[in-house]
């Protein structure tokens, strides 16, 4: 290493100690002696460190959870389109259980040099993990940009749906059908969606009079078809006439459950979906669901990351948008049934 450091300051005709400072990006160097020192490493042949690899920067990365979930791939489609019309391309990396994870993307991200990083939906929105990985970006002042998730206090812009309301209009809707065993169910509560979605559903049924009979109405499942089968039979069982699910894909998991327990919906049991992804009103019976407004947040987030990388950075704060409610067939009014303990008219 020591010959390494002579030979790279005999090229760049500087000391030692100052291609030390250069290499362990200390401060206490011009940017003439910075760049002479870079400059002789690639004349002698030697390979940067990560830190100070020239960034691409026509690349921005695009970290998103899965594409099983619909809502993902439209995501990804409006921010890939977002970034083309600014003469970027999208790198785009997606998690599955069985393969890479956030931190290998990032890494090879940081190789490849990319001016930029979106994560969608990512590891920044679980409450459990260790955020210092994040901190470890804005140390590199890496620009990155949060969808769905917010870190207070990380100083990064975030453009999330508003999961309070989201959760406060699912259970109005129901609610004024005249539905008062009404269900929850999302993925883990550990990520900071779950949790504002379903105090924006509690909330919702405390004021309008029906917190006390749905304690036992809440299940928690992973986010998938089969996650929402599950849980959204366990509360079948315990006498819920409509349920207000985390994702689509998890309603078309409830209205499985409700088929095989012999009832129909939206006769026996309705179903309230979130996202609105692509197809769902093509589903049997049309899903109705709240709309996360993907095109609207996906121009946001690139224009947030764009200004971080052009030096115009946004204000660092979470931006909310607003969802909305899509009425189809899953749903309908709820009128006396014994057997279903259902109240005797709608309550509005």
């Amino acid at each position: 290493m020591a010959a390494r450091l002579d030979e790279i300051a005999r090229q760049a005709g500087v000391s030692k100690a100052t291609v030390s400072r250069v290499l362990n990006e200390r401060p206490g160097v011009s940017p003439r002696a910075r760049s002479a020192v870079l400059t002789a490493m690639d004349v002698l042949g030697y390979e940067r460190p990560n830190g100070l690899r020239p960034r691409s920067s026509g690349l921005v990365g695009l970290i998103t959870a899965e594409l099983q979930n619909p809502v993902f791939p439209f995501f990804a489609q409006v921010i890939e389109t977002g970034l083309a019309r600014h003469g970027y391309t999208a790198v785009l990396c997606t998690q599955t259980p069985e393969g890479a994870g956030e931190d290998e993307y990032v890494g090879m991200l940081l190789d490849r040099g990319v001016s930029g990083i979106l994560f969608v939906s990512g590891l920044h929105a679980d409450t459990t993990i260790d955020r210092s990985r994040y901190h470890g970006l804005r140390r590199r002042r890496l620009p990155i940009v949060f969808v769905n998730g917010d870190i207070p206090g990380l100083g990064v812009p975030c453009v999330s749906c508003d999961d309070v309301t989201a959760g406060r209009i699912a259970a109005r809707h129901l609610v004024e059908l005249g539905h008062r065993r009404i269900g929850f169910l999302s993925g883990p509560l550990r990520y900071s969606t779950v949790q504002r979605r379903l105090a924006g559903f509690r909330a919702s049924l405390r004021e309008l009079g029906l917190g006390h009979d749905t304690d036992d109405l809440v299940e928690l499942s992973p986010f998938d078809v089969e996650g929402g089968q599950s849980a959204a039979s366990l509360l079948v069982r315990r006498g819920a006439t409509a349920l207000v699910c985390g994702s689509d894909l998890m309603a078309l998991g409830a209205v499985r459950a409700v088929r095989r327990h012999g009832l129909r919906v939206p006769e026996d049991v309705s179903v309230v979906g979130a996202d609105d992804s692509p197809l769902m009103s093509f589903t049997d019976p049309p899903l109705t669901t709240v709309r996360q407004p993907v095109q609207a947040m996906g121009v946001a987030a690139v224009r947030a990351l764009l200004d971080e990388i052009k030096g115009r950075p946004a204000r660092a704060a979470e931006y909310l948008f607003q969802p909305e409610l899509v009425v189809r067939a899953s749903t309908r009014a709820r009128w006396a049934s014994p057997d279903r303990n259902a109240p005797s008219g709608p309550v509005l």
